[in-house]
């Protein structure tokens, strides 16, 4: 098979604008409709290859990046990170969140729910950042999952994650146009296209969303470092907004406002505030272009992390204190609340906070977005073409361009009502797969761990994961007590128990691990699962549905293209002295 490198460097370079099938279907599959025919009466062996074929951690540093022609600058440090990380997370949520969670849910307990909330998502930090750290590449979870659970596992995560993205993406650029409005003493449709030839909920057609996405795409192209000084300098407002709200609101703080609350309600509070977090995996995309991975990926994840946490609470207490919870607003808690105490003119700067909130999440959106997409090009499950990167900015623009061009045409036409109606288990059903991997991860090598240990390990694993689902099917079925979780909890304590003593570490981290092992990954995976319970019937079923997509896509183009790929990398690398050792292992686990 003739190798793509040559276009994808040419791409890479800006040498042509012209795209050929060579750029998007390169591989000997799909070279002639014979040999099309030919790979798809071969599917089932192809997939039995793929399905249990893992990578190397070399392979991804090495073999996999220069699939993409050039290398991205590595220009940034863990300041820059830690406000990717407060950026991607410091979004509109928490002004829309809050009011729901303490109203209707924990009340003043709110800022208890946020920390049970933040805890879990320092969870999932913890285990991204030894990742990260380990595999400092462009593919981010796509390529931690390629190396521990294999090609398939990695290709159904990636898939959903881009989607999610891509929702996320769309949901936030129509919320710029609705902020912006409320900016402007207007309604938020006001700004917005009525085309009543369209469905309902997408006949209002939002040309400011598409402008704002084309905006940050362009900075995104430009330049990284560029990308990251805009994010700091906005980030740092967005923190004075906030820095505002806090001591504005307690100026009209009034302690009688706090009374007591259910626990079940703290704990539901908890798994809806959970999404007021999600973001950050978008950083662990940056790996490729930071300076010291091993210093700068944990204190920038972890760090951003914790001041974000610091953050909520201060603002559910804020809130909390300013009003009692039976009267804060569901959908402006934060506005509502300055009007009731007589500040009528900081409804402007809240407004303005959640703007600039929703620009900088946009960013850190669409730089993610269009990294993910990178290293699965460079995979081929993707079209190679968005592998590649550009050889003056060193950005993957390819990839950028087309995650914005499908982020605006989904927010271009899509009501917020129907993009909030998609949060899915996507996120949470990805963070506990990292989780997952990192306890394959240190616990089983190839040719190492003995066929004992490897069956215990399975089998403890199955059992983590089989409590975590049996407590999240307990609450979400709404019986109340503790009868369930008194079975389910101590079944998880065990087996992780068990996982500790009897069975030996494979690896140990080079540079930085996450600390009491199996304690942390094992309650990640449990508190994830344990947060799907508490997510709508809808979402299971986009993501049922979005799954069989996927596979569909996998068996007649992906598969194909990334097994002949792979072979091609194998002998590439096998006739070179020098890359022997970075074969791609297809090793059966």
């Amino acid at each position: 098979m003739v190798s793509s490198s040559s276009n994808v460097g040419n791409r890479a370079g800006g040498c042509t604008c012209t795209c050929t099938k060579q750029d998007f279907l390169p591989e000997e599959s799909f070279r002639t409709w014979h040999n099309y025919f030919n790979a798809l009466s071969n599917t089932i062996t192809r997939l039995k290859d793929r399905l249990f074929a893992r990578s190397l951690d070399t392979f991804e540093l090495q073999v996999m990046r220069a699939q993409s022609g050039n290398q991205m600058k590595k220009n940034l440090t863990w300041w820059d990170l830690i406000w990717f990380g407060l950026g991607a997370v410091l979004g509109a949520g928490v002004f829309v969140l809050t009011g729901e969670a303490a109203r209707n849910y924990a009340g003043p307990a709110v800022l208890i729910s946020y920390l049970i909330s933040g805890i879990s998502a320092l969870l999932s930090v913890l285990c991204y950042s030894e990742f990260a750290v380990e595999l400092p590449v462009a593919g981010g979870s796509f390529a931690y999952l390629r190396v521990e659970l294999g090609d398939f596992i990695a290709y159904i995560a990636a898939g959903n994650i881009l989607f999610e993205y891509i929702v996320s993406g769309a949901g936030v650029a129509r919320s710029w146009t609705s902020y912006f409005a409320t900016l402007c003493n207007h309604k938020p449709n006001d700004f917005r296209i009525y085309a009543p030839v369209l469905a309902t909920n997408y006949n209002y057609l939002d040309p400011i969303a598409v402008a704002v996405s084309i905006v940050i795409c362009i900075g995104a192209c430009w330049s990284t470092k560029g990308s990251s000084r805009f994010n700091s300098i906005a980030t740092i407002v967005h923190l004075v907004v906030l820095s505002f709200i806090v001591i504005a609101g307690l100026t009209k703080a009034n302690t009688a406002n706090y009374a007591p609350f259910g626990i079940s309600g703290v704990l539901k509070a908890s798994a809806m505030l959970f999404f007021a977090y999600v973001g950050f995996d978008g950083v662990a995309t940056l790996g490729e272009e930071v300076k010291n991975p091993g210093r700068d990926i944990p204190i920038g994840l972890i760090g951003s992390m914790s001041i974000t946490i610091v953050i909520y609470c201060l603002l559910a207490a804020t809130l909390n204190l300013m009003q009692p919870y039976a009267q804060i607003d569901v959908d402006a808690p934060f506005t509502i609340a300055f009007e009731a105490v007589g500040m009528n003119w900081a409804k402007y700067i809240v407004a303005f906070g959640a703007l600039k909130g929703m620009t900088t999440v946009l960013l850190a959106n669409i730089i993610g977005q269009a990294r993910y997409f990178t290293h699965i090009g460079r995979s081929h499950m993707a079209p190679p073409i968005l592998a590649s990167i550009n050889a003056k900015t060193g950005t993957p623009i390819i990839a950028t361009v087309v995650m914005t061009l499908a982020n605006s045409i989904v927010g271009f036409f899509t009501s917020l009502d129907v993009l909030s109606n998609l949060l899915s288990i996507s996120t949470l059903f990805i963070f506990s797969l990292i989780a997952l991997a990192l306890l394959v991860r240190r616990y089983y090598a190839s040719g190492e761990t003995s066929d004992s240990d490897r069956n215990k390990l399975v089998g403890f694993l199955v059992v983590i994961v089989g409590s975590s689902i049996g407590s999240a099917v307990y609450s979400a079925a709404g019986n109340g007590g503790w009868i369930g979780y008194a079975v389910t909890v101590p079944i998880w304590f065990l087996s992780t128990l068990g996982l500790q003593l009897t069975i030996k570490k494979a690896k140990k981290p080079k540079l930085w691990g996450v600390p009491a092992l199996p304690w942390l990954p094992s309650a990640s995976i449990f508190v994830n699962v344990f947060i799907m319970g508490s997510i709508d019937v809808a979402s299971f079923i986009r993501f049922g549905i979005w799954t069989l997509v996927l596979l569909f896509y996998y068996l007649f183009v992906a598969l194909h293209a990334s097994y002949d790929a792979a072979n091609e990398l194998k002998s590439q690398a096998s006739s070179s002295t020098t890359t022997a050792t970075n074969l791609e292992a297809g090793v059966t686990t």
